[in-house]
């Protein structure tokens, strides 16, 4: 039976030491209780001999520690699960925020988890279509892959990052899919319009959404990734489904991360981060994959905004170690009015190869896309040298390359907030582009897929062959 102590020593900010206690452990859920009647609670943060250091959820103001009692619940924080889950809106706690009844577990899980083993693991070599040519097309999301979104204040990451949670989807029929969004660290009126974008659009039925404010502790922010990814391995092991995780905003996350850090007075490392930064980050990141044995996956797409638009910040440098890749929004392609602002140039999936082609997308695929970044690679490197030289340096064909560098970003990259384009659509808009340049020019493409993709439209548009 859990004992109350009324031996707290000090209490500092958030955090509370209680000494003269018996067999706690790290991460242990603590009850508060204080002279009100009021109840607050609180993790264990440290344990060292018979003194823990506890840091309490709502906080510790007008906490007299002569007066509180404390009791230590012998278990973590714990997610119940249950099929019911789909749908639904909760906080870091498993709590509803929808205003619907509280879950009926199935069973209760513990939110830390337990590492994937490398060698139960399966290699991501699944399509996972967002709708998106510019990740669909050009940085392919596969099956059990971290595919991170590096973003800046006042970029439409948020309107991004709904969209590809309602139009993803996965190919082959039969299969179940389901996506867990997590939002830390937002405002209300963002809460509001991811709540409603969802419930508008239908998605809500495939989702489960996790909401944190930014006046809510900074500890739910914590654990609130972590409970996502718990509910995520529910549904991907236990129900067999694909589940795509999307975490926004991991610089929010850190931030927290970094908050309780101070507050534990512990020795900071780059740019006041905690030392075991890479350590936590790769917790929640390596959660994602797929099980051999298993036919449910977890994909994690972890959005992030760079401080100052610095991709060598520690956050962004520090994903992108652990992840495989990273998509890139642009802010020069934001100003021109272009959604979503993706540059394909700096951006890159390394496990794109692994998820195209035939049986997966399309035979074409891999050589389009590698035509399709050559081209639109020369027409920027063109563009940047008319600024320095004047246009009249350029040759005819640098020329024809200027205009399909703008006309990709038109046409290839933009998209509408309710576009969904399939595979088949990203691939033949890809091929409608290339018929702007001279056939000469695409040497990327085997001769093979010309004839059968290019001519069709070369003759449709009245173009001779070159």
């Amino acid at each position: 039976m859990s004992r109350e102590y009324k031996t707290i020593s000090q209490i500092f900010g958030p955090l509370m030491l209680v000494e003269e206690v018996e067999s706690v452990k790290f991460g242990e859920l603590v009850q508060i209780r204080l002279p009100s009647q009021e109840t607050r609670r609180g993790r264990v943060l440290e344990a060292h001999q018979n003194k823990v250091l506890v840091q309490v959820f709502e906080g510790a103001d007008s906490m007299n520690p002569e007066e509180c009692r404390v009791k230590f619940l012998g278990h973590g924080i714990e997610f119940p699960v249950s099929p019911d889950i789909l749908g639904r809106v909760f906080d870091a706690f498993g709590h509803p925020k929808d205003g619907k009844p509280e879950i009926i577990p199935e069973k209760k899980l513990d939110i830390n988890g337990s590492p994937i083993n490398p060698y139960a693991r399966d290699y991501p070599n699944e399509f996972i279509q967002t709708g998106f040519s510019t990740i669909d097309g050009m940085n392919t999301l596969v099956r059990g892959q971290k595919l991170p979104i590096f973003s800046g204040t006042g970029l439409p990451h948020p309107q991004f990052a709904a969209q590809i949670a309602r139009q993803a989807r996965v190919l082959k029929e039969g299969e179940k899919f389901a996506v867990v969004f997590a939002a830390m660290g937002i405002t209300f009126e963002e809460a509001e319009f991811f709540i409603a974008d969802f419930k508008r659009t239908g998605a809500i039925n495939k989702t489960v959404l996790f909401i944190n404010l930014a006046n809510d502790p900074v500890i739910e922010r914590i654990a609130l990734p972590r409970s996502a990814l718990t509910c995520a391995e529910y549904l991907a092991f236990d129900l067999d489904m694909h589940v795509l995780v999307i975490l926004s905003d991991m610089t929010n996350y850190c931030e927290a991360l970094r908050e309780v850090s101070a507050a534990r007075k512990e020795i900071p490392g780059r740019r006041g981060y905690p030392g075991y930064l890479y350590t936590d980050l790769a917790t929640i990141y390596e959660r994602a994959g797929r099980i051999k044995g298993k036919k449910g996956s977890i994909t994690q797409i972890p959005i992030l905004t760079m401080p100052e638009d610095d991709k060598t910040h520690p956050i962004p440098d520090l994903t992108g170690y652990i992840t495989e890749g990273q998509i890139f929004l642009s802010r020069e392609l934001h100003r021109k009015g272009i959604y979503p602002p993706v540059d394909v140039r700096p951006s890159l999936s390394r496990l794109k190869d692994k998820g195209i082609g035939q049986g997966k997308t399309r035979k074409d695929h891999s050589d389009l896309l590698n035509q399709l970044f050559a081209a639109y690679a020369r027409g920027k490197e063109a563009q940047e040298l008319a600024v320095i030289l004047g246009e009249s340096a350029l040759t005819p064909i640098d020329l024809k390359f200027v205009e399909f560098a703008d006309a990709f970003e038109d046409v290839f990259v933009r998209q509408g907030e309710d576009e969904n384009r399939s595979i088949e659509q990203t691939l033949d808009l890809g091929w409608r582009l290339l018929s702007r340049l001279p056939m000469a020019e695409l040497k990327r493409v085997r001769d093979a897929y010309k004839e059968e993709f290019l001519k069709p439209l070369l003759q449709e548009a009245g173009v001779a062959a070159e």
